[in-house]
């Protein structure tokens, strides 16, 4: 146990396998085999979806219950360095990176099932689902265009002065707390296309 778990990549290769296992030992059990068609294809597109927002949303909402309200606590001041230097910045690669992922995961999602450009344009019978998409791609563009270039300031990966840096703290954490609020509602518009919630 301890060779997998100890290393983040092995246990993440163990998770994959796993996954084999299940879908292997259901397909014997129930007589039915997985094929890979459309529907498989599109099941496999919305399970990237759900792992890239899960990514995404945790790391949001971490930032916010956890690593922001936990800062001030933290003296003397020069202890944080541990958080600024190595936690923080790798925290906001994989929060990045993970709404990246899913809203590519998600337009490619809506793309297959054939209603990209209804939900898009918020045609009748999808107003959940493109207001969630909508949603979703407004907190994207915040982690890249507006919390991002904030916190590179805010963490020293650029050069900042230090009036620099105190105007944009109040800016990254607005953006950040603006998409707390938003993941609610995007998330529950995400639920409530499929699953009747309007």
């Amino acid at each position: 146990m301890g060779a997998i778990f100890t290393s983040l990549e092995r246990t993440l290769a163990a998770g994959v396998i796993l996954i084999f296992v299940i879908v292997v030992a259901a397909g014997l059990l129930s007589g039915q085999m997985v094929h890979i068609d459309h529907a498989w294809s599109v099941f496999f597109m919305r399970w990237l979806h759900i792992m890239s927002g899960v990514m995404w949303i945790g790391l949001l909402w971490y930032l916010n219950f956890v690593q922001v309200p936990t800062m001030p606590k933290i003296q003397p001041v020069e202890t944080r360095t541990a958080i600024t230097k190595f936690i923080a910045p790798n925290v906001l690669w994989w929060f990045r990176y993970g709404a990246l992922a899913t809203v590519i995961t998600g337009l490619l999602l809506a793309w297959m099932n054939g209603y990209l450009v209804q939900a898009l344009t918020l045609q009748k019978g999808f107003y959940p689902i493109g207001i969630g998409m909508w949603m979703a791609l407004v907190m994207a563009f915040n982690v890249w265009f507006i919390i991002w270039p904030n916190q590179k300031k805010i963490l020293g990966i650029v050069e900042a002065t230090a009036e620099e840096k105190a105007k944009a703290a109040p800016v990254a954490l607005y953006a950040s707390r603006f998409n707390t609020m938003f993941s609610i509602g995007m998330l529950y518009c995400m639920a409530a296309q499929s699953h009747g919630g309007f």
